[in-house]
């Protein structure tokens, strides 16, 4: 019987590697791999051992999300025994696979995922991410900054790097509710264009720069970034946390639109995930196969290699790179916590499903950057302008100016 093997192997898994985890199968029988267990799984019905007796962190995230099995227990240590269940499941699964070149990343499957993954609804979002609704990693100066005094700093912190001014135009690409493309024209003086293919964040992003009355200094577009007319007709361009979405193969073309909008002596900001793994495999122990099913459709993370290659074949020149991976781990924890906080209004927002995915993914992914499974890199460029003296460069000689006095 099914019940025999299960009990069997988690007698064996307990003999060897003890963990604080206590399993309940469906028939009632209990079996605790540790003196003191401190998570609880459950085992709702038979057709949850197929997933538990050859575990990955996809097949235990699929388990969780399809109603499988519950799980009780503060989340950091239900994550941190998943992985230990996959890697006792299956060793060989630990580097992820290689990508597939053939995603097609189209201009309607492009939108058609990025609606899935944004279009929830806004009050969605709003439970868990900051007052400002910045969706992507904050920058700690100190670690003890929260959460909203982080996004504040991080938004900072590129408009330092990109040396923004008085006058200058500035494209956001993937500008989510507008956070940026508002920051920078309200503290820095500049233009600002933003860009979105979620039609929730086009019009939210849209009401707050009424609500700001910033109408006459920055514009909201729902636009594909490929879609945004003009030869050099930006002095600045950030993208922060949009190239996930851009694809393996797709990344020459997207820099070759970065280099073709930015005037020359221009300067752009880079901000995405990136894969730890020098291949570009995919997250390893198959959380990669749980995000593509579950929560990115067609999203592709490159090394931070690769981004940089073909960064520099369009032409632009990487003057700073630098890695925010324990700052993407923090604001991760937060969104977790936040999450768990507020998991009841969340499931009645969502569905049962949807908000059992989002509590799977937020915790995995804040697990997978503690661990370095992936990383996070802004990546700061210019479009170098000839002159008497040579390529010309628009920042200073050394870094001093991104860090100086706030």
């Amino acid at each position: 019987m099914i019940e025999k093997q299960v009990v069997k192997y988690l007698e064996g898994l307990r003999r060897r590697q003890p963990l604080p985890l206590r399993v309940k199968l469906w028939n009632g029988s209990t079996v605790a791999l540790d003196d003191e267990p401190r998570v609880e799984l459950r085992l709702n019905d038979a057709a949850s051992a197929r997933y538990f007796l050859k575990p990955s962190m996809s097949s235990l995230g699929e388990a969780f999300v399809e109603g499988h099995i519950d799980v009780d227990g503060d989340v950091r240590e239900i994550v941190a025994i998943a992985e230990h269940l996959s890697r006792v499941g299956d060793e060989d699964q630990g580097r992820g696979k290689l990508p597939s070149w053939l995603a097609r990343h189209t201009r309607k499957s492009d939108r058609k995922a990025i609606e899935y993954h944004y279009d929830v609804s806004n009050e969605f979002y709003s439970l868990w991410l900051d007052p400002r609704m910045v969706y992507s990693c904050a920058y700690f100066r100190t670690g003890d900054e929260d959460l909203e005094t982080a996004q504040v700093q991080k938004l900072d912190h590129i408009c330092r790097k990109l040396m923004l001014a008085p006058g200058q135009t500035l494209l956001d690409i993937g500008c989510g509710w507008g956070a940026m493309a508002i920051h920078a024209a309200k503290h820095y003086g500049v233009k600002a264009v933003g860009v979105t293919l979620s039609t929730n964040q086009y019009e939210l992003a849209r009401e707050r720069v009424r609500e700001a009355g910033l109408e006459d200094r920055v514009e909201i577009r729902l636009q594909d970034y490929r879609d945004v007319p003009g030869d050099a007709s930006f002095d600045r361009i950030s993208s922060i946390g949009m190239f996930e979405h851009v694809g393996l193969k797709n990344l020459r073309g997207y820099f070759d639109t970065v280099h073709r909008l930015l005037k020359p002596g221009g300067v752009a900001m880079n901000h995405g995930i990136t894969s730890s793994d020098a291949d570009n495999r995919s997250v390893g122990l198959g959380a990669g196969d749980f995000i593509d099913k579950y929560v990115f459709p067609d999203g592709e993370l490159p090394h931070v290699s690769l981004a940089i290659r073909e960064l520099s074949a369009a032409g632009l020149e990487l003057t700073d790179a630098e890695s925010l991976r324990r700052h993407y781990a923090k604001t991760l924890w937060f969104w977790s916590d936040g999450f768990e906080r507020n998991v009841a209004r969340l499931t009645a927002l969502a569905g049962e499903k949807r908000a059992r995915i989002w509590r799977v993914y937020l915790a995995g992914c804040a697990h997978a950057f503690t661990h370095g499974w992936i990383n996070l890199y802004q990546l700061l460029a210019i479009k170098p302008r000839p002159g008497a003296s040579g390529a010309e460069s628009p920042l200073p000689l050394s870094r001093e100016y991104m860090y100086g006095p706030r």
